[in-house]
């Protein structure tokens, strides 16, 4: 089976040095890109991560300081790597939750802006979990019959990621599921647009879900004293507040978000937003 692709689909997956996007480093990425004609291209870098690497890290992905001393640092391989993307939509395993965020707050270091809002974003995992809750291991064995060789090595997890994508397109393809809203659609099919819009979350308004979004589409918080009330008018209240997650460890493109809706604010001519 071949993908309906219209543009190049990039699967991708990140080892790092912790699961925390502010904090932590990738050590390793690779990516496996399926262009519209069903040719392949793959692209993996180890990454000095200018950072030690856990000693309970190294024991789940194997990749040690010694491994990556006289590997390029993210910033060098950064030109490559948004070049290799261009175009591309992007897939991953969990890759919504963590290897985007982690990889766009990377970009932003590097004053990179690795826009996603053109980019569909396929998460395979979601789809996974939403039809049958289990592992990336298990996910190989159940859908492609295979063992997974070489687990938690980035190479052999983008292609097996791929493989999984393809069966769930043949085993789900016009399967009815409903929603949490009682809804009922078939919305697995070959079509990047549509894996996008099932898999992917879009209640959140940032990409690690510490905004959110309401019915309304307004921006709400999802943390914290503030939870579920909205952005714009917790910072009337308290202008400090949005001092506060400036300064605060937050990743980057969280901030982003909450200084659009400061932007936002300053275009309505809202006096307290403007004066932030």
């Amino acid at each position: 089976m071949q993908l309906n692709l219209t543009r190049p689909l990039a699967f991708f997956d990140l080892e790092t040095t912790g699961t925390n996007v502010v904090r932590d480093r990738i050590v390793e990425i690779s990516i496996y890109k399926v262009m519209p004609d069903g040719s392949t291209e793959t692209m993996t870098h180890l990454v000095n991560p200018g950072m030690p690497i856990p000693k309970e890290v190294i024991e789940i992905h194997g990749i040690t300081d010694e491994d990556v001393a006289d590997k390029p640092t993210f910033s060098e391989l950064a030109p490559k790597l948004e070049k290799f993307f261009h175009n591309c939509d992007l897939a991953g395993y969990n890759s919504n939750k963590f290897d985007v965020p982690m990889l766009i707050e990377e970009f932003l270091r590097c004053k990179i802006q690795f826009d996603v809002k053109k980019r569909r974003l396929v998460d395979v995992q979601n789809i996974f979990h939403k039809m049958e809750p289990r592992t990336l291991k298990a996910a190989y064995r159940f859908y492609c019959g295979k063992d997974l060789v070489d687990a938690h090595a980035a190479e052999a997890d983008t292609k097996a990621t791929y493989e999984i994508l393809l069966a769930q397109i043949e085993r789900y393809h016009g399967m009815e599921y409903e929603d949490r809203d009682g809804r009922i659609t078939k919305p697995i099919k070959n079509d990047v647009q549509a894996l996008y819009e099932f898999s992917y979350n879009h209640y959140n308004a940032d990409l690690v879900g510490h905004i959110g979004l309401n019915k309304e589409g307004k921006e709400i918080f999802k943390f914290g004293k503030h939870k579920n009330q909205k952005v714009e008018d917790v910072f009337k209240k308290e202008p400090q507040y949005f001092d506060w997650m400036m300064k605060a460890d937050f990743p980057l493109s969280t901030k982003n978000v909450i200084q659009s809706v400061i932007l936002r604010g300053y275009d309505k001519g809202n006096k307290i937003i403007k004066d932030l």
